[in-house]
């Protein structure tokens, strides 16, 4: 079954739609971004979550003092790091994200797991924009830990996880309306998910 990956969470609403439509993890922003939280707010906003779900810190080229600390005080799962890095190991699994412009695709194979963007725009990530997903050699993609974003959404999902067959599927501006996490969308989501899926399981 592909797995949810919900971004740059900032309320609690939206969390709870998150959860409640089948999300699996739950991403939030630590990096200069209009979605931008700090670990005070995230510990408060996901007081009660079941243990299931899984909260992701999104970082771009951080230090690694940084990152502990705000795991620490966020309650994080697993960390998401995007731009350059030396960091391959930390107290949480790391989710490192690449694009098809990354040459040195090798580096990223000693990750426990791998996110595949779009290249960066005005942010590094959540820019809502697809990528030319043919352009991606997949011969030597491990699909057991391959997560994927670029501006996914209820209507482009399917495709992707046909395409792709990634483990997680991960959205940000996909489920927005003027910036904002839109609820509706964010349920439209997570059943175009299932949806692909047990169309998968009725095909086997």
């Amino acid at each position: 079954m592909t797995q949810i990956k919900i971004c740059g969470l900032k309320n609690r609403s939206a969390i709870e739609a998150a959860v409640t439509s089948g999300a699996n993890y739950l991403g939030f922003v630590f990096a200069e971004s209009p979605r931008k939280v700090n670990p005070e707010e995230v510990r408060n906003l996901t007081q009660g979550l079941p243990q299931s779900i899984k909260k992701v810190g999104v970082f771009v080229s951080p230090l690694q003092e940084e990152v502990e600390e705000t795991a620490e005080i966020a309650g994080l799962d697993l960390i998401q790091i995007h731009g350059n890095t030396k960091l391959t190991e930390l107290s949480r699994p790391i989710i490192r994200a690449f694009s098809i412009k990354d040459r040195d695709s090798f580096y990223f194979f000693q990750y426990p797991h791998l996110l595949l963007d779009a290249p960066p725009a005005k942010l590094m990530g959540g820019n809502g924009r697809t990528f030319d997903w043919h352009l991606v050699d997949q011969r030597h993609l491990p699909k057991e830990k391959l997560w994927l974003a670029g501006g996914l959404n209820a209507e482009n999902v399917n495709e992707a996880i046909h395409y792709f067959q990634p483990r997680v599927v991960d959205v940000s501006s996909g489920v927005e309306t003027n910036g904002e996490k839109d609820l509706v969308k964010i349920q439209a989501f997570c059943q175009a998910v299932k949806f692909t899926d047990s169309q998968a399981d009725f095909h086997v």
